[in-house]
């Protein structure tokens, strides 16, 4: 389990074939410091496994679902990464409950940068539009951010707006973000569960099992 309060910027230094997958080596030093064998680390919203480390960077398997529907799967060597490690029990909880799993994948439309702040936009796959919501919480590349601006229910492309303030944009890979860039999204657990209540009782009773 994690925040999305991200601790350090990363580096992938290395990507090895594993089967069908990938094995990263991820140069985070404040991570790897203390990382143990079998620990969750979210690289960019991605929960990974640590199966070894050294004092400045840590090795994970990628498999291939996840490169299939996660922004991870374009990664190359020298790709930055957004790195939390997972939350200790009893820490406080500064950002919004966030799992490491990717829902799917939307693309920088628009950057509007200000003074003080930067306005991303982003795209929406057409089956996580409706689990977003204006001020409600979302993590995109493992970054807790306020969703500030939605599309329409009604609109034919789907897109979400985030405002981004100065930390944010120093101590996380979204200050360097331009148009067209792809970028893991994680939507709120609560919608999910929402979603899946909803749909069971709208289905009718006695349905296929």
């Amino acid at each position: 389990m994690f925040t999305g309060i991200i601790e350090e910027i990363g580096e992938i230094t290395a990507i090895s074939p594993a089967g069908d997958g990938w094995r990263l080596t991820v140069r985070a030093p404040k991570a790897a410091a203390d990382a143990v064998h079998g620990e969750s680390i979210a690289v960019s919203g991605v929960c990974l496994t640590v199966v070894g480390s050294t004092p400045d960077s840590f090795d994970a398997d990628v498999m291939k679902q996840t490169l299939d529907v996660a922004a991870l799967g374009g990664a190359s060597v020298g790709t930055r990464v957004n790195i939390e490690k997972a939350m200790p029990v009893g820490a406080r909880l500064g950002g919004h409950i966030v799992q490491g799993h990717v829902d799917g994948v939307g693309s920088i439309v628009e950057v509007r940068p200000g003074e003080q702040w930067s306005v991303l936009r982003v795209s929406l796959p057409d089956d996580l539009a409706p689990l977003v919501v204006d001020k409600g919480s979302i993590s995109i590349d493992g970054t807790s951010l306020t969703v500030s601006a939605v599309s329409p229910a009604d609109a034919t492309t789907h897109w979400l707006e985030v405002s981004l303030i100065p930390e944010t944009l120093a101590a996380t890979t979204l200050g360097s973000r331009e148009v067209g860039d792809r970028v893991n999204l994680e939507t709120d657990i609560l919608a999910r569960h929402v979603e899946r209540l909803l749909a069971f009782r709208a289905a009718p009773e006695g349905g296929s099992r």
